[in-house]
């Protein structure tokens, strides 16, 4: 509620002339005072189909997980599929790694911008693949290389979870603060790929969406 209250404030209305409000996200079932709830599935979904109104394939990078959604040209979804297993490709994975190199989050994207040898990254798992770049620093090998070489690690990941068709679009907080994930994923797609406007709050967007609809009748 605090949130909410602090969001009306800033959007300079009042409770009053709120008329429909959907709740989306992990904690979705917790907000009592929404009308309705969707699935951050939904919500991505309905967000990047409002920009990008044809076939298009999400791929959502988040905190906790990755998913790849595709939709058809009237914006139905016709697939999903999750990373369910393990962190590795997500957020928390690209967390771990900046805190085990002390490196701030916020400047991965650069780093690996400044890259001239990409590292290759072997391990699959967060923890693996933590040791694993310890080991490579202790070997010479570059900063600014093996974060190139974890962001290739995220694309990776994306790829072996379906085939990407039609036009990809990307969302989620991963992409938002590190573009070169798409940079990466367009060249080994080898066609663009786009990025959502707003990203990390694309799902957002996307519940707004589904509220003013439900409001509208």
């Amino acid at each position: 509620m605090v949130s909410f209250e602090e969001a009306m404030k800033r959007a300079g209305i009042s409770r009053d002339e709120v008329e429909f409000i959907t709740a989306t996200g992990y904690g979705r079932n917790s907000v009592s005072f929404a009308h309705d709830t969707k699935t951050e599935i939904a919500c991505h979904s309905r967000g990047c189909y409002h920009y990008f109104p044809e076939a298009i394939t999400v791929v959502d990078v988040g905190g906790q997980d990755s998913k790849i959604i595709k939709l058809d040209a009237q914006g139905h979804r016709i697939s999903f599929k999750m990373n369910r297993k393990c962190a590795a490709g997500t957020g928390s994975f690209l967390e771990e790694i900046a805190y085990k190199l002390d490196i701030p989050l916020g400047n991965l994207d650069g780093l690996a911008r400044d890259s001239r040898q990409e590292t290759t990254i072997g391990s699959y798992c967060t923890v693996f693949t933590a040791t694993e770049v310890l080991d490579r620093i202790r070997a010479g090998e570059k900063v600014e290389d093996i974060v190139k070489g974890l962001f290739r690690s995220v694309v990776n990941r994306i790829t072996e979870m379906d085939v990407l068709t039609g036009r990809v679009v990307m969302s989620g907080g991963v992409v938002a603060f590190n573009p070169i994930v798409a940079e990466l994923l367009s060249a080994q797609l080898e066609k663009e790929v786009a990025i959502a406007p707003y990203p990390q709050e694309i799902g957002a967007f996307g519940a707004a969406l589904f509220a003013m609809e439900s409001a509208r009748g």
